[in-house]
């Protein structure tokens, strides 16, 4: 049997003055409410930008020494994280196990509730066990209500074997009882929900908006991007062709038909494209650069004309 908390004093839980009639609105005027409402979540992460930067540059670390990073959570902050997770290796040609998405119930709880996964701390630790965490990764902790105990447990399992943790809540660490498992707290208050704890809104919102900040930002610091262009991504689809074709154009100056041809040429490697044909080596040549300058082709560029 499941201990039921009394859980009124959680941020997350208190009830919002400003939707106390929300029933009783015209559509369009709770629109604009919610509109309102979520107009309000940008000055809330802004204020954890320093935390935020912080636990990025421990996953950039942690990336640098051939660790990877995970998130955990369950029912919307479990769905952010594998969604995250699983945007990362078409656009930036990475490894899928570099970024992976833990959630309580598994798969199936992508889909649908699964009721009862998040309540138990054994279950975040077995999974954890599972995806084989070891202490070169970086565990990142999800539970905009901060009480979920399938995220402590999986949090107090990753400090316990060494690894670097970051908890992501919309709630007061205070009294949360995670303190000594999490290096970074990140806490973004974006206060109570129109709907009184209904996180899929602005903890929601929240929770995409910081994950896209960290995964973005640690992928730029790992050279797969140049200038603004993801210069690593995947031509799997007709769209990246097309996209991967005129960044090779954008950057070296060749024809859309002649930048097609040099993708080509690089088996659909944009990055090895753009450096095959701004230097005039080949393929092989290319790579090895690509690989001497830790991915970064600024720096092979830099380096050419020195």
């Amino acid at each position: 049997m499941v201990k039921i908390i009394n859980r009124s004093d959680i941020l997350t839980e208190k009830i919002n003055p400003k939707s106390e009639r929300i029933d009783a609105m015209s559509t369009e005027e709770i629109i604009h409410l919610i509109n309102e409402e979520d107009a309000t979540i940008h000055f809330a992460v802004q204020k954890v930008v320093p935390e935020i930067a912080q636990a990025t540059d421990i996953v950039v670390k942690a990336f640098r020494n051939g660790g990877r990073l995970h998130y955990i959570g369950a029912g919307t902050s479990g769905r952010l994280g594998v969604l995250d997770a699983s945007e990362i290796p078409p656009t930036f040609s990475v490894s899928p196990d570099m970024v992976q998405g833990i959630i309580a119930g598994g798969w199936r709880a992508l889909r649908e509730a699964v009721e009862g996964a998040e309540d138990y701390e054994d279950s975040g630790e077995s999974d954890c066990k599972a995806i084989g965490l070891t202490p070169k990764d970086v565990l990142i902790g999800i539970a905009t209500g901060g009480t979920t105990p399938y995220v402590h447990g999986g949090l107090k399992y990753a400090k316990f074997i060494g690894c670097k943790t970051v908890f992501f809540t919309c709630t007061p660490r205070k009294g949360l009882g995670i303190d000594e498992a999490v290096d970074v707290f990140i806490e973004v208050l974006v206060g109570p929900e129109l709907i009184t704890g209904s996180t899929r809104m602005k903890a929601g919102t929240a929770t995409k908006m910081v994950l896209n900040m960290i995964t973005t930002t640690a992928m730029i610091k790992m050279g797969k991007v140049y200038g603004n262009y993801m210069i690593d991504h995947q031509a799997i689809n007709s769209k990246l062709v097309d996209r991967g074709t005129r960044i090779i154009s954008t950057l070296t100056g060749l024809s859309y038909d002649d930048a097609y041809q040099a993708l080509l040429a690089a088996d659909k490697h944009l990055k090895v494209a753009v450096v095959m044909v701004k230097l005039n080596v080949s393929f092989d040549k290319a790579q090895d650069l690509i690989k001497e300058h830790n991915g970064f082709i600024r720096f092979a560029f830099e380096e050419s004309v020195q």
